[in-house]
Parts: structure tokens; C-alpha cells; sequence
């Protein structure tokens, strides 16, 4: 039987939303072990002179405990 914990993040990325969820995922499996899974939450933008500067997503990293 395998127990499960989520974690919530949040990644930005000055490229796309993608990019954010590839940076997330990659920083969170350095501190956590087992990720095998995240559900995007929210995903946001911030504008500067009516162009989108910055791509951020929030998002739960699921992880698998150890025995």
C-alpha cells in the first residue's frame, strides 16, 4: 500500500506557463523524492505596458512517502 502527501508550489517563468510547470516540477523533485504528479491550480500573468511580462502557475505536487 503506497501513502501519498501533496504539496502546494508556485513557479514563474518569464518564457510561458509550460515552462513555469517544467521549472516547478524539476525544483520540487530536488527536495522531494516519489513525485508523480501535479494538478495545476491557477495560473496567472503579470503585464507591464499591456504585455505579459512574467507567467506564474500555482499547483499541487503529489509525492509518494517511504516506507
Amino acid at each position: 500500500m503506497s501513502v501519498a502527501k501533496v504539496s502546494e508550489i508556485s513557479a514563474t517563468s518569464l518564457k510561458s506557463f509550460e515552462d513555469a510547470i517544467q521549472l516547478g516540477i524539476a525544483r520540487a523533485s530536488k527536495t522531494l523524492r516519489n513525485v508523480r504528479g501535479a494538478w495545476i491550480k491557477e495560473q496567472h500573468v503579470r503585464c507591464d505596458s499591456g504585455k505579459v511580462v512574467e507567467y506564474q502557475v500555482n499547483m499541487m505536487v503529489t509525492f509518494v512517502l517511504d516506507d
